[in-house]
């Protein structure tokens, strides 16, 4: 496994992967946290283009990612992380919403529960889905990082009241 870190603005995001896809974004706080494995080697070049796009993604000319990538998890954990690829730059979805979307209306738990262990965060939006009620829940990087990153796309989204009106249920 491969890894270096990238600059953002909020915070140095660790980078990891195999050196043909990216296999997690660890946060520099919260639950999320990552530190690089002892066996890990330290290289930026298996990561140009990730840092590419997370760059223009920060600097709000990207809105879509186009990156090899290799999550981890349980079947049904895949699942909801294929389904939050799905939520467009800019909108917001409820934990309810997901667990509809995926045939598991019943399971709005073990959706957060999956969310929350998203092992690549930003690029995978989990930041994207929020409580019924409208309020940011938890986060693995932070509220305050969650509520950045949806602030960032409200600035540059074409909708342009992401936070106040979502279009969670």
């Amino acid at each position: 496994m491969y890894y270096c870190y990238l600059d953002t603005p909020i915070g140095d995001l660790l980078l990891a992967g195999d050196g043909d896809a990216l296999c997690m974004v660890g946060f520099p706080k919260g639950s999320m946290r990552r530190e690089p494995e002892p066996e890990w080697i330290y290289s930026e070049k298996p990561f140009g283009e990730a840092k590419r796009q997370l760059s223009a993604y920060f600097d709000g000319t990207l809105r879509e990612f186009d990156l090899p990538l290799r999550p981890t998890g349980t079947e049904f954990q895949l699942a909801v992380l294929a389904e939050l690829e799905k939520i467009p730059y800019g909108t917001t979805v409820s934990y309810g919403d997901v667990a509809r979307r995926i045939g598991r209306p019943k399971a709005v738990r073990a959706v957060g529960a999956a969310n929350g262990r998203n092992p690549i965060p930003v690029i995978i939006p989990c930041h994207r889905v929020i409580g019924s009620s409208g309020d940011l829940t938890g986060f693995g990087g932070g509220l305050d990082t969650k509520e950045a990153l949806l602030r960032l796309e409200m600035e540059h989204s074409r909708f342009p009241n992401v936070l106040e009106a979502g279009n969670g249920g």
